[in-house]
């Protein structure tokens, strides 16, 4: 169903609003480079710091401005799973292919809990459902015995695995079955995911080097692994770049010395990078070609 390059977009700010000309620009930019779909409102996107109203205007805007060229993810994740299914029915009722949903944060439930969040979502709006494993930002980890069982719901067709675990691919495969797409949610891991059965990546590292990305993930999905290899060592520099501060301050910093015109502009509590990160993408950047 999804595969490939799939940017977790940034979210441009200029004065404090959401910056739509800008953004648009931007999504014309990563179809025409090659990524392959597109996810607005992630955590890349800053999804915490906007508003219910504000959340579903940004998705709705990608939607619009895609005009059905990619699949357009929306991330609809909330520790509210009353929120999170309002997030779906707007996406779904805006056109969106699927719903990236994040296991429910700081409420830290169990495997139980899990299943009844997301049961319940898949209960009462029919968009397809990519769960969402990111255990260093949710604290919570969903069991592979427990994906397989949500698998087995016609509606939920993916994951978008940030666990850190590779071994995971493997794991969950013999639980949901080879067809259920498992897609790398961390960057510098792609390759070794794609190995064992990955189809795609959701990227932080390709809202700045999307044409690269892109490469990559089809050379990994045609079996050209020395391809792959070469373009992983060229990338992986900024893969690990652009979290030696938190994240998406240094891929903000990096868009605005690659992306014409990008504001330096974080929400609160997020910060400017420091120095040393800033000093950090710019030697990824340049190892890359970017600059």
């Amino acid at each position: 169903m999804f595969s490939g390059s799939i940017p977790a977009l940034v979210t441009p700010f200029r004065d404090g609003a959401f910056d739509e000309k800008l953004f648009r620009a931007f999504v014309d930019w990563q179809i025409d480079e090659g990524s392959s779909a597109l996810v607005p409102c992630g955590t890349t996107g800053e999804s915490a710091t906007m508003s219910i109203e504000e959340h579903n205007h940004v998705v709705k805007v990608c939607i619009e401005q895609a005009r059905g060229r990619v699949p357009v993810i929306a991330g609809c994740g909330s520790n509210d799973t009353a929120v999170a299914l309002e997030h779906m029915k707007s996406a779904q009722k805006a056109g969106a292919d699927a719903a990236l949903v994040v296991l429910p944060y700081y409420n830290r439930p169990n495997q139980d809990g899990l299943l009844l969040h997301y049961r319940h979502l898949a209960e009462n709006c029919s968009l397809p459902i990519i769960v969402y494993n990111v255990p260093a930002r949710t604290v919570t980890d969903i069991q592979p015995e427990t994906l397989g069982q949500l698998a087995a719901i016609k509606t939920i067709v993916g994951i978008k695995d940030a666990s850190g675990k590779v071994e995971r691919v493997s794991a969950q495969r013999q639980h949901c079955g080879p067809d259920f797409c498992q897609l790398s949610g961390n960057d510098d891991m792609a390759l070794g995911f794609m190995a064992m059965g990955g189809r795609g990546c959701i990227s932080v590292t390709a809202n700045v080097l999307p044409g690269l990305c892109a490469q990559f993930q089809k050379a990994c999905l045609e079996g050209r692994w020395n391809d792959a290899l070469a373009l992983q060592d060229r990338l992986f520099p900024l893969h690990a770049a652009l979290f030696t501060d938190a994240s998406p301050g240094p891929v903000k910093y990096a868009l605005t010395r690659t992306y014409r015109d990008f504001p330096d502009e974080l929400r609160m509590p997020m910060t400017w990078p420091s120095e040393a990160s800033r000093a950090a993408v710019d030697a990824a950047l340049a190892h890359a070609g970017a600059i």
